[in-house]
């Protein structure tokens, strides 16, 4: 029993550390597309999200999935740890390499996909941020499934802060989408050196550990998962390519504002299921299903206590988020945001670090994932024909819905879950209706502040800041959304804290923050 108590407070360490680090992150790269999106015009703008949406699903779907297994073999198998990693560093070079390659040979494939000369021109540079980026992810990863979370917040911090520290300063400089990828380029060789150097120390010689048998068995395991993942980005993604395709790089622009992540959402989805994985590895293998179905109904409470109120908090506050962090000319991105903001409660079923656990259940997830694609590509296509943007997004959304649901229901019936289960998950429900409760009074004092408090602070901001409209229109957008935050997050914690869905051990924090507080 101490042992696993010592396990349990080493993944909330490790989830720590980790959520620490992307919340960091967030910070240096939530400034980004700030000013990006005042320095470029719509069609730049939507040139530059075209740009970076092709590295980051290249980077994702080229792989194959490869680089997560590096948290199955490093937990498991230490004699094959060093194997493992090379096979990783081969497969993520070779394949950046041909994406590289294939960009710079037929730069025109980007142009024909999207009628833009602009993207044939820029082809060849986007190649290369690809080769070097996806070399580079592995920084990360092979941080933490080594088990050193601290090392990988460095690694974390470091990279967002190198990466926007360079992109504005490119964008403000030469105020272009080129530079920005030359930025990008940049910072993922600077990242390079940095994963080169950290393998030699930690692996010593894994560059002579080569094994063609072990190749085929890694790549064997990975596979399921990687195809998986690749119909899962084209899922996620697949949309905008219709999208700029059928309405041009303008339109795009305030389709993709419209679909805006929420970063520390999946920052903090991210930074669980990193170490769950590991987590639910060994669980699986002394076959201790009950335990796997307590750990993830604890990570759902805890996704839950953050997603619920956050959905809540900006279904009412859409209109002002939107134009504050985007300008006022994104304003027709609002109706599309709050379709896409539906998805945001049902991201606390995680169902991830169960399903790498069990060979049977990657088959099953390729298999919906199959299914999946071919319904939105066809729902997509007719929609692009005949609804115009808000019917597209909707699509997405409820396809997506449907598929998280299929599988939640599937991987837990094959764990052994039964309805009994279902007390579990007792503070979600709590959350869910604290959250609607502390909503209401927020949607109230919304609707009375938004005006007179907007305008007293726009007016005040002109005096100092002249004729420009742009600080103005963001200090009135920001200091009301800081306002109704401020309320919500205190009658929510505080409902938090009486209702009991915070855990004992969490309790003695807040007791602990107080008496600090007060002397």
């Amino acid at each position: 029993m101490a042992e696993d108590n010592n396990k349990t407070k080493s993944l909330k360490v490790q989830s720590a550390w980790l959520l620490f680090a992307k919340i960091a992150g967030f910070g240096f790269a939530f400034v980004l597309p700030l000013i990006v999106v005042r320095v470029l015009s719509k069609e730049e703008f939507g040139l530059y999200r075209l740009s970076f949406l092709i590295v980051t699903n290249a980077v994702a779907i080229l792989p194959l999935g490869i680089s997560m297994s590096a948290y199955y073999y490093l937990a498991r198998d230490r004699d094959k740890r060093a194997a493992a990693v090379l096979n990783i560093v081969l497969v993520h070079f070779g394949v950046g390499l041909l994406g590289f390659l294939f960009l710079f040979v037929f730069p025109n494939v980007l142009g024909a996909v999207f009628g833009s000369p602009e993207m044939t021109r820029l082809a060849p540079l986007i190649g290369c941020a690809i080769w070097l980026w996806l070399f580079s992810m592995f920084l990360e990863h092979v941080a933490v499934a080594n088990q050193e979370s601290k090392l990988a917040t460095v690694f974390i911090i470091f990279a967002q802060f190198s990466k926007t520290a360079l992109m504005v300063g490119f964008v403000l400089w030469f105020g272009t989408v080129e530079s920005i990828i030359y930025a990008a380029i940049i910072q993922a060789a600077i990242q390079t050196a940095i994963l080169l150097i950290y393998l030699t120390r930690r692996f010593p010689g894994f560059w002579k550990s080569f094994d063609p048998a072990f190749l085929r068995e890694h790549i064997a395991y990975a596979l399921p998962f990687g195809i998986a993942g690749i119909l899962w980005t084209l899922q996620v993604d697949l949309h905008y390519y219709f999208v700029g395709y059928r309405y041009g790089e303008a339109a795009l622009a305030v389709y993709a504002v419209g679909c805006f992540q929420l970063p520390l959402v999946a920052m903090l989805a991210e930074s669980v299921m990193s170490v769950m994985i590991p987590r639910m590895s060994e669980l699986q293998l002394v076959d201790d299903t009950k335990e796997m179905i307590r750990v993830t109904a604890r990570a759902m409470q805890k996704l839950a206590f953050a997603y619920f109120p956050l959905y809540v908090f900006m279904m009412i506050t859409a209109e002002t988020f939107i134009t504050t962090l985007f300008t006022k000319k994104y304003g027709d991105s609002v109706p599309i945001f709050l379709i896409f903001l539906t998805l945001l409660p049902f991201h606390i079923m995680i169902s991830d670090p169960v399903v790498r656990a069990y060979e049977h259940l990657g088959r099953f997830l390729l298999k919906i994932r199959v299914f999946t694609f071919l319904v939105l590509v066809a729902g997509l296509y007719l929609g692009i024909l005949y609804l115009d943007m808000r019917w597209i997004i909707a699509i997405v959304v409820g396809i997506r819905i449907a598929e998280m649901l299929v599988v939640e229901f599937v991987v837990f019936r094959s764990i052994g879950a039964e309805l009994s289960d279902l007390k579990l998950l007792s503070n979600v429900l709590k959350t869910g209706v604290l959250s609607i409760l502390c909503g209401i009074v927020t949607f109230i004092l919304y609707g009375a502040v938004r005006g007179p408090l907007g305008e007293l602070v726009a007016g005040a901001a002109r005096s100092f800041s002249g004729a420009s409209e742009i600080i103005p229109e963001f200090l009135s957008g920001a200091t009301v959304l800081a306002v109704c935050f401020f309320v919500f997050a205190v009658l929510y914690l505080a409902g938090s804290y009486a209702a009991g869905t915070f855990e004992e051990s969490e309790k003695q924090y807040v007791r602990r923050f107080l008496r600090i507080s007060n002397g």
